[in-house]
């Protein structure tokens, strides 16, 4: 009974997730409002979708063996991530929104040419479907070892419910359900965190027991160096990655594009803390894990506190924060094949209806490939092996030059394509080929700052050399007069008042499922707390919170109302 009450719960969730994904299948009917959501998505609903994206079942895995061995410094190393989004809220978000683009393959098209554009499309796509693939196996591999599943078919029936809501409702369904699983997750870690820490005996009985340096904000081989690179490297993903610049076009203003990223910044100033006490908490309960166990640290505390039912929620809210980051890429994957290849490069004139049916195909496809990369992760070494190589070796080559040209008038096309290749290249010398010759390997650090810091060297030397002989690119050039060619259309398309009301309408809809799907959820968690042992208390001030929330997203649809009202 126990175990079937936590697959219960598990199945009712995804069932509600799925039923989203479907509904908003007929509120997408072009290009803008199926990858863009009519660039009216409120900045809340972006910066916490943003949120969402970011993180996965790694974060408890990998960063939650990080807090049981070393401690504190696990949240350090995430605490980088708030400070990467603060500085891209600053500086590099406006600018995104400000380019008027649909993707990021669409900017660098204009500005930087068709050559790097095609280069960098298809190195993207490999690079997404790899890291999102490892991304799915431990959540596959949480739900079948904590349920007793196999673990191919419980990787299969995880990504195809992945792949069906993404496919069918596109960038709403996603952020619908993002903002879902940040409730759900939300709730879960909440309901953790005191249960763990009366387990232990309270707080004082965990810092007395603690090891020595367990909270020193630095520890083990985390060192400043690799703090420093981690920052680094995170100012250049946050405010550079193909997936998360969606979230700040998607909004209505260069201004809400900075509060998406400000948003993200305060969430994991305060998240981290609450996911790593559990783990770090354990290792004062049980402090013999060794080797690769210490990954199951977060696992094992919620098996140990948590009642049947509420372990099925931790598990559909790590299974969720996974699909987040994926559907995410799922979706800005099929929005560059589906607007940078077969409509740039094969039908042009390609009609609305025909461009949304290719984009539900290429979303299958791809998130097909994405579940054949997820079964055979284990070949090659593992989610955290996979997901690290990868980031080490295109992080920079990949983000740093797009990044560069939204402040340089001086970048072009050839020197991109020259930077991009070579560090690529030296990237892949020092990280596959040098350590097989000789022995020699660089460390996590090192490897982090030479992927950030070498193509962002090597930029900065272009543009001291340009500036002696040029003051603008003819790619620049070019893009100025795209951008004013694209102004002149915006205009005329302003005045499309139908268009206008489609996407006040889906925002509606939306903020609409997004109250009822947290009513459903508070109403769960109030069933659960009737029959759990443990935890009733909390897990109904849960539920009611989530029921208060609720209410926020319905006013909100009742203004959106109010605005369609004022159009008619």
């Amino acid at each position: 009974m126990n175990q079937h009450l936590d697959i219960i719960v598990i199945f009712i969730f995804s069932a509600i997730i799925l039923c989203i994904g479907l509904m908003f299948s007929r509120t997408a009917v072009n290009m803008k409002s199926f990858f863009a959501g009519g660039e009216s998505v409120p900045w809340f609903i972006g910066g916490l979708s943003l949120f969402m994206s970011f993180f996965s079942a790694g974060t408890f895995v990998a960063w939650g063996s990080v807090a049981y061995k070393y401690g504190w410094v696990s949240i350090s190393i995430q605490w980088t991530m708030a400070f990467g989004a603060l500085i891209a809220g600053m500086f590099i978000a406006p600018r995104w929104k400000r380019t008027g683009n649909l993707t990021a393959a669409e900017y660098i098209q204009h500005r930087l040419g068709s050559k790097v554009q095609k280069l960098y499309i298809y190195i993207f796509m490999i690079v997404s479907l790899f890291i999102k693939g490892a991304v799915l196996y431990p959540v596959a591999k949480l739900v079948s070892t904590s349920l007793g599943f196999p673990l191919a078919e419980t990787t299969i029936v995880l990504g195809m419910v992945m792949i069906a809501y993404t496919a069918a409702g596109g960038l709403w369904a996603v952020m619908v359900t993002d903002i879902l699983q940040f409730v759900v997750l939300t709730a879960a870690v909440l309901i953790i965190l005191p249960l763990a820490i009366h387990e232990v005996g309270g707080l004082a009985s965990f810092t007395s027991r603690a090891p020595k340096g367990f909270f020193d904000a630095l520890n083990g081989e985390y060192t400043f160096s690799f703090l420093f690179a981690f920052v680094l490297y995170h100012i250049f993903y946050i405010g550079g990655n193909w997936t998360f610049i969606q979230r700040y076009t998607s909004v209505d203003s260069p201004k809400s594009s900075s509060k998406v990223a400000y948003l993200f910044a305060a969430l994991y100033l305060i998240c981290p803390v609450i996911w790593m006490l559990p783990p770090m908490i354990y290792r004062v309960i049980d402090p013999g894990l060794q080797g690769l166990d210490t990954e199951n640290a977060y696992l094992k505390i919620c098996q140990l506190v948590l009642p049947p039912g509420l372990m099925g929620l931790m598990l559909t809210g790590m299974y969720f924060s996974t699909s987040a980051t994926a559907n995410t890429t799922l979706n800005v994957v099929s929005a560059v094949f589906t607007n940078d290849v077969y409509k740039n490069r094969f039908k042009p004139d390609a009609s609305d209806k025909e461009l949304m049916k290719v984009a539900r195909i290429s979303s299958w496809g791809l998130g097909i490939l994405m579940i054949v990369i997820a079964l055979i992760v284990p070949m090659m070494g593992g989610m955290v092996e996979v997901v690290l190589t990868v980031a080490a070796i295109t992080a920079g080559p990949l983000l740093a030059p797009p990044l560069w040209s939204l402040f340089s008038k001086r970048l072009a096309g050839k020197e991109t394509i020259l930077i991009t290749v070579l560090t690529l290249s030296l990237n892949l010398f020092f990280k596959m080929i040098l350590p097989v010759v000789n022995g020699f390997k660089l460390n996590r650090g090192a490897e982090m700052l030479m992927g950030v810091g070498v193509p962002l060297l090597l930029l900065i030397i272009n543009e001291l050399w340009q500036r002696s002989r040029i003051s603008q690119s003819n790619e620049y050039v070019n893009y100025l007069r795209h951008k004013e060619e694209s102004k002149k259309n915006a205009v005329d398309k302003a005045l499309e008042r139908e268009e206008v009301l489609l996407f006040k309408k889906q925002n509606k809809f939306g903020l609409k499922v997004i109250a009822f799907s947290l009513l459903v959820t508070a109403i769960i968690l109030l069933a659960l707390s009737f029959f759990t042992l443990i935890g009733k208390s909390i897990t109904a001030i849960m539920g009611m919170v989530v029921f208060v929330l609720a209410i926020i997203p319905w006013l909100a649809s009742k203004k959106v109302s109010q605005q369609i009202a004022e159009l008619y």
